[in-house]
């Protein structure tokens, strides 16, 4: 009995000895094949021109990929805000890395429908809370402070045109005086003045149709 504990007490040291060595190789060849703590430390890349970062990042194995876009108007168009991973990190080579750029463009918004619709006070306020710049307002006659329109650069913009953030915008308002209406005024006298062109015309037309007749003497024909 004392022979068989032995073997079985040196059995079951050579199996922990076994687990043991099994525990230890299995880290050891993870660890070589993931290469763990070892890699690429990932560049700051924040405020960096997008084609500047590229060539930085493909020069250390890197890939880079823009997957998104935003706009800050203090920031330069075209360089990164957002990257992901973040700076010094480490990743493995061919790793690639996302980044969110400032927009190239500057994004447009929609003008709401503020024309004959509601006072200057608060299309102003509308307005600049969309981030348009709003330039002294135009005066016309019509009911004061009441917005009549809105120009952008010397034209007309209506209710759903798309215009780029921060332009400035003009406002039409109403002086409290009432006279000529500002909208179609021109156009209606144009309207009239083709329109008395028009009745001339057919005043022409109408004088050419008349056919020349000789006098007749009535007295003379009694004679005969």
């Amino acid at each position: 009995m004392k022979f068989a504990s032995g073997r079985l007490w040196l059995h079951l040291l050579g199996m922990l000895v076994v687990v043991v060595l099994l525990i230890f190789g299995v880290k050891w060849w993870l660890h070589i094949y993931t290469h763990h703590g070892e890699g690429i430390e990932v560049p700051d890349l924040y405020g960096m021109d997008y084609r500047k970062a590229k060539d930085l990042v493909e020069e250390d194995g890197l890939e880079i990929m823009a997957n998104d876009s935003t706009y800050i108007k203090e920031m330069p168009a075209g360089c990164i805000v957002v990257q992901s991973p973040a700076k010094g990190m480490l990743v493995k080579e061919g790793r690639t890395i996302y980044v969110t750029i400032n927009s190239l463009t500057i994004p447009r918004v929609k003008i709401p429908d503020l024309i004959d619709n509601c006072s200057y006070r608060e299309a102003q306020a509308r307005l600049q809370q969309l981030e348009f710049r709003v330039l002294p307002p135009r005066l016309i006659d019509g009911e004061k402070d009441w917005v009549y329109g809105i120009l952008l650069d010397g034209r007309h913009v209506r209710a759903g045109d798309m215009v780029a953030r921060e332009s400035q915008l003009t406002l039409i308002i109403g002086n409290g005086a009432y006279g000529d209406d500002y909208y179609g005024e021109d156009e209606d006298l144009e309207f009239e003045y083709e329109g008395d062109a028009d009745q001339q015309d057919e005043n022409a037309d109408a004088d050419d149709d008349i056919d020349d007749f000789l006098p007749v003497d009535l007295n003379a024909e009694e004679d005969e």
